[in-house]
C-alpha cells in the first residue's frame, strides 16, 4: 500500500486538450484542460497529490462506463486510471482472498473468478467499466452486488493526504451508494475481494437467470452456465458493449430503481390503477427495511416512452428502456433533455421522481 509521491513525473507529461469522449461508453464529453495516465497504484497517488497541490479540479476517470461529461469538458486535471494487477492474498482451500488494481478491466476479471472456480461475482458479468469504480456505486445486477464480496477498499485519503484501507462497513454500502459516491474525498486504488473456492454458482436470487438456466430461485448451476446465462440476458438488453451495436453506446441503466416507503407505495398502487386500470400489477420487492423497490424500466415504459423513443439525436435504447442512447452524433445536451424528458413524464404520470445512476461531470439533470 505504500506509494512514493517523489514519483511523480505522471502530471508533468500530462496532455492537454484530450477529448473525453473517446473514454466514455456514451462517446460524449469535450476536452479536458490536462490528461495523464496513472500506471499503478504510485502513480495514481501522486499525480492525485501534484492536482491537490497545484489547487486544480480533478477528475479521477476509469473506463468511463458510468459518466455524463459536458460538451464543454472539464476544466482541471482528469487522470485516467490504468493500473495493472491481481494478486491472490491468501487461500485457505475455502475462501480466497485477491487484491485488484483500481484500473483492472472488470469483466475480464470476473472471467477469471470464474476460469479459477471462484463464486461471487459470476452474475456481475458483462459489465463495462474498471474495478475500483465498482465499490463507488456498489455495482449490482442479476442479485449480486459488489459489497457480498468486498473485504477492504484501498483509497488514498484527499483531506489526510495518505493511504487508507476503509472495511466494507466503513464503505457504507447501500443500494447502488457508498460513501465515495459524491464525495470526492476517496480515491478508490486497490479492491479486495473474498470469493469462494466452489464449482457453482452462488444461489440465483434474480428468476430472469433461473429461468434462463432451467432451475428454481434459490438453485445453483456450474459457474461458467452462470457466466454465460448473464451475457446473453445482457446482449439482448443491449448492456454488453459492442462496437457494432449502437444501443451499447450508453451508461447501461441511465436511472435507478426508486426505494419508497410504505405509505409513498401505497399512494403509488393507487395512482398507477387510475392510470393503468385496477388489474395493474407494477413489479414491487420489498426490503428488509420496509421499503419497496419499483422498476424503473417499467414505469418509464408505461409512462408512454417506449424502446427506441427520442425524436432528437439520443434516443431510449431499441432493447431496454432503462438505457439513453448516443446511437451517433448526439450531443451530451441532446442526452440531458431527453433524461429530463423522461424524468417529467415519470414524476407527472405517477408521481414518483426518478434519480440518474450515472456520474454527472458538468452537468446537473
Amino acid at each position: 500500500m505504500s506509494a512514493d509521491p517523489s514519483r511523480s513525473t505522471v502530471l508533468a507529461g500530462a496532455r492537454s486538450g484530450v477529448s473525453l469522449a473517446g473514454y466514455t461508453t456514451l462517446g460524449l464529453g469535450g476536452p479536458a484542460a490536462r490528461f495523464a495516465t496513472a500506471r499503478d497504484t504510485a502513480e495514481l497517488v501522486a499525480a492525485v497529490t501534484a492536482a491537490d497541490a497545484a489547487g486544480e479540479r480533478l477528475l479521477v476517470l476509469g473506463g468511463g462506463s458510468n459518466l455524463v461529461v459536458a460538451d464543454s469538458g472539464f476544466d482541471g486535471t482528469v487522470v485516467h486510471v490504468d493500473s495493472q494487477g491481481t494478486a491472490v492474498e491468501s487461500d485457505d482451500g475455502h475462501t480466497v482472498r485477491l487484491r485488484v488494481s483500481a484500473g483492472v478491466e472488470w469483466d475480464p476479471f470476473v472471467a477469471h473468478t470464474v476460469d479459477e472456480g471462484l463464486s461471487g461475482i459470476e452474475c456481475l458479468s458483462g459489465i463495462p467499466g474498471r474495478v475500483g469504480s465498482t465499490p463507488i456505486q456498489n455495482v449490482g445486477a442479476y442479485g449480486q452486488e459488489v459489497a457480498q464480496t468486498i473485504a477492504e477498499v484501498v483509497v488514498h485519503d484527499r483531506a489526510a493526504g495518505r493511504l487508507r484501507a476503509m472495511s466494507t462497513a466503513e464503505c457504507g454500502f447501500a443500494y447502488r451508494d457508498s460513501v465515495f459516491k459524491g464525495d470526492d474525498r476517496y480515491v478508490v486504488c486497490e479492491v479486495v475481494f473474498e470469493l469462494t473456492r466452489a464449482r457453482t454458482s452462488r444461489p440465483l436470487r434474480y428468476a430472469e437467470v433461473a429461468r434462463a438456466l432451467g432451475v428454481e430461485p434459490g438453485g445453483a448451476v456450474p459457474l461458467a452456465d452462470a457466466r454465460a446465462a448473464v451475457l446473453e440476458l445482457r446482449r439482448g438488453k443491449g448492456m454488453v458493449l459492442d462496437p457494432a451495436d449502437p444501443d451499447t453506446r450508453s451508461a447501461g441503466s441511465f436511472f435507478t430503481n426508486p426505494l419508497l416507503s410504505a405509505e409513498e407505495f401505497e399512494r403509488f398502487r393507487v395512482r398507477a390503477a387510475e392510470r393503468l386500470g385496477s388489474d395493474a400489477a407494477p413489479p414491487a420487492h420489498p426490503d428488509t427495511e420496509g421499503r419497496v423497490k419499483l422498476s424503473a424500466a417499467w414505469l418509464i415504459d408505461r409512462a408512454g416512452f417506449t424502446k427506441g423513443y427520442g425524436a432528437g439525436a439520443a434516443r431510449i435504447s431499441t432493447k431496454h428502456t432503462l438505457a439513453l442512447t448516443n446511437p451517433g452524433g448526439a450531443r451530451t445536451e441532446d442526452l440531458l433533455e431527453l433524461a429530463r424528458e423522461v424524468r417529467a413524464g415519470v414524476a407527472d404520470a405517477f408521481g414518483v421522481t426518478l434519480v440518474n445512476e450515472p456520474v454527472m461531470v458538468g452537468v446537473a439533470l
